[in-house]
């Protein structure tokens, strides 16, 4: 991870593990956004201003990063703006810890630890951590962190250079490359910090590794020796990992809750099929592994088109992979026998998906939906069949 701060932020960073500090934020930590000029300028009557800035900043950070912490974490732990952005959601990083104490790991050289969030996770799997980001404020809230979850025992915080650390003495390396930059995400492994093929050379030197990256990673990028994941949560792809000194070649998809595991079995593609009664919508990271082969097998369909990730059938499945609707109807992209179509069966609540089309679905859900809404709901697939542009309507199977 680069250096993102300064010494001002350091030090502002310190003045809350005071006492000071620790009373101002118990004094924050509930405020909403329309509260913090009031209680601030209150505050400032009797604290110096810049320690109550941090406070406010902080117990801000600590809102939005109930999201990928739960409210009980996050109202213990610290945060940095790039902090709360960068870091590992606590479900996905629970389950990388669970899968290197599956693998007998028992001490992990954490490389690029931003916060502490994967740190965290696996010292509450019993296995202990050397933690290391170059960046002094970093450092210093991934060991407030370890300390607030009363996990200092298991992780050990070192600012570092990661590419002069020594792995040998660990069982396990991995490495959460920082894939941005001053202009947004970075997309070509090679300018991630550090770059990709260093990680790969670092994990290659251990037992085990698990790299971090993009979930949008080309295939043809992932070394032979690599075993790679994509994950997604409650249907979000998260990330993709590539584990090392497990099985070579493998390609999985783990969606989260479960975990619920695909492996796959290096099918062929599946036949495009005239839509059926059903279509399945796989979960983005089946997508992501190339893994809708799998899906089309369990649920014995095919695909609308041969570009396109929908899988369709007469058959009705239940699949922990994708979702399930029922179509009624199938039309040729045209706005105005959608519109006149909503209006005849009374709809009102509309749901537009896309997949092959430029078409914006908030553009079409303004033009379509009658002006006077009705109850009923409808699921609009903008899409490609055979390669035409196509509308299908539908519902989600119970």
């Amino acid at each position: 991870m680069g250096l993102v701060n300064d010494l001002a932020d350091l030090a502002s960073f310190d003045s809350l593990l005071s006492a000071e500090g620790q009373a101002l934020l118990d004094d924050v930590r509930d405020i909403t956004p329309d509260q913090e000029l009031a209680v601030a300028t209150r505050l400032r009557r009797d604290h110096p201003a810049d320690l109550v800035s941090a406070a406010v900043a902080q117990a801000r950070l600590r809102q939005r990063a109930t999201a990928k912490f739960g409210e009980a974490d996050a109202r213990r732990m610290y945060f940095t703006a790039n902090g709360v952005e960068q870091a590992t959601r606590t479900s996905v990083a629970t389950h990388r810890a669970q899968e290197f104490e599956a693998l007998g790991v028992r001490s992990v050289a954490d490389l690029c630890c931003g916060i502490g969030g994967d740190a965290i996770a696996l010292a509450r799997a019993g296995i202990s951590v050397l933690a290391v980001d170059r960046d002094p404020l970093t450092c210093a809230v991934a060991r407030a962190n370890a300390a607030a979850l009363g996990l200092s025992g298991l992780i050990e915080v070192r600012e570092a250079d990661v590419t002069e650390v020594d792995t040998e003495p660990y069982d396990a390396v991995f490495v959460d490359p920082a894939r941005r930059g001053g202009r947004g995400r970075i997309f070509d492994p090679e300018a991630y910090s550090p770059p990709l093929s260093w990680a790969i050379g670092t994990a290659l030197k251990v037992p085990r590794a698990a790299l971090k990256i993009a979930p949008g990673i080309p295939h043809e990028a992932i070394p032979d020796a690599a075993d790679a994941e994509w994950i997604s949560d409650e249907g979000d792809v998260k990330e993709a990992v590539l584990w090392f000194g497990t099985e070579p070649g493998r390609m999985r998809a783990t969606l989260l809750p479960g975990p619920r595991p695909l492996t796959g079995r290096g099918l062929p593609d599946p036949e495009v099929r005239p839509v059926g009664r059903y279509l399945y919508e796989p979960d983005g990271a089946v997508i992501r592994a190339h893994l809708v082969a799998d899906v089309a097998e369990e649920v014995e369909g095919g695909l609308i088109d041969e570009t396109i990730a929908y899988v369709t059938s007469d058959t009705l499945r239940a699949t922990p992979y994708g979702t399930a609707y029922e179509i009624t109807d199938q039309l040729h992209f045209n706005v105005k026998k959608l519109k006149a179509l909503l209006r005849e069966r009374e709809v009102g609540i509309l749901t537009v998906k896309k997949r092959g089309s430029a078409v914006d679905p908030e553009e079409l859900r303004r033009k379509a939906l009658p002006k006077r809404h009705g109850k009923a709901s409808v699921t609009v697939f903008l899409t490609r069949v055979a390669g035409a542009p196509t509308m299908l309507l539908g519902h989600p199977v119970p």
